[in-house]
């Protein structure tokens, strides 16, 4: 089986998928969707990056980031979010299951899985299909019947911005915003 390596771009544009340990609803709550979107914040603050668009759903969470110009290291501020994340959560929410022996000797939390998707995007179609697929999620996911009425996205910036109308997505079947990006 070939070995997955990961292209890092000096100012490339990524997707990411991000899922929580066992599938676990951590994101059900406002409050812990606050704080994952202030750990973002706060990794910004020291490793630059822009958020171009979000979904925080249950159990997983899709991004796409513009790095910096001079800069590649998506993984050093993925790792930073979710280390900064499990600590605030932990502290908060108290309620973790119990880590394995494995968890215990690789330093891991019960929030994360070990690893997350990520796609370069190639060009301006790529990047408009991952976008409207970001703010399909939790259609597709059948958490809600109309993408306007899922509040934990960017969906509303780029409604905001004239990139979408409010009612974009509504006649839409679950296929179209495509199954082929991690989620």
């Amino acid at each position: 089986m070939p070995e997955y390596r990961r292209v890092f771009i000096k100012g490339g544009m990524y997707f990411f998928t991000i899922v929580a340990f066992n599938r676990q609803n951590i994101f059900s709550s406002a409050q812990a969707r606050l704080l994952f979107l202030e750990t973002v914040d706060h990794v910004q603050s020291f490793n630059p990056f822009t958020v171009v668009a979000y979904c925080i759903l249950p159990d997983h969470i899709h991004m796409i980031w513009q790095m910096t110009e001079d800069d590649a290291d998506y993984s050093k501020r993925i790792n930073a979010v979710k280390r900064r994340f499990s600590l605030k959560y932990q502290q908060r929410f108290k309620n973790l299951p119990p880590k394995s022996s494995a968890q215990i000797k690789r330093r891991e939390s019960t929030i994360w899985q070990r690893r997350y998707w990520e796609h370069h995007i190639r060009d301006e179609v790529d990047f408009q299909n991952h976008v409207d697929y970001v703010h399909y999620n939790p259609v597709k996911h059948g958490l809600v019947s109309r993408v306007r009425d899922w509040e934990a996205s960017s969906f509303f910036s780029y409604v905001k911005l004239g990139f979408y109308d409010l009612d974009w997505g509504d006649n839409m079947q679950n296929n179209q915003a495509g199954d082929r990006y991690g989620e």
